[in-house]
């Protein structure tokens, strides 16, 4: 197994955690924020368990599926994190079709309610670019 397909592996974990965030006893405050921070709904979660399950089927069909995977997901998620900081919502979830921008801020509740798109987004275009580009 290639260390791409790997890190498809560790996207498909990490991405059912997320999706599962809200359903753990104590990691949502009386407002329904993850750890005080951002709001899941059931959009979220499938979205999360549909990019989960891409990861898991990149990673086990082939090397070039997981680059593929990669490099789509990771530029999706980055451009959704992007879009949250200047926005106040994302595209994924159609959030900024359906609400009013809150214009951009970078305050630390901000960036701390995209940072998981930002770094998720971010790590896997790079790993897509960097290491797929090696042989």
């Amino acid at each position: 197994m290639s260390l791409l397909q790997k890190i498809c592996l560790a996207y498909f974990v990490a991405l059912m955690i997320a999706a599962s965030l809200n359903y753990v006893p104590g990691l949502t405050d009386a407002e329904g924020l993850a750890f005080g921070i951002f709001a899941l709904d059931i959009y979220d979660d499938a979205l999360h368990v549909a990019s989960a399950l891409w990861a898991l089927i990149a990673a086990l069909m082939s090397r070039t599926a997981a680059r593929l995977f990669l490099l789509l997901f990771g530029a999706a998620y980055l451009g959704d994190g992007i879009f949250g900081l200047f926005t106040g919502y994302g595209f994924l979830d159609l959030g900024i079709f359906t609400n009013d921008s809150l214009g951009p801020e970078l305050s630390v509740l901000r960036i701390a309610a995209n940072l998981p798109h930002l770094a998720l987004g971010g790590f896997a275009l790079g790993s897509g670019l960097l290491i797929g580009e090696r042989r």
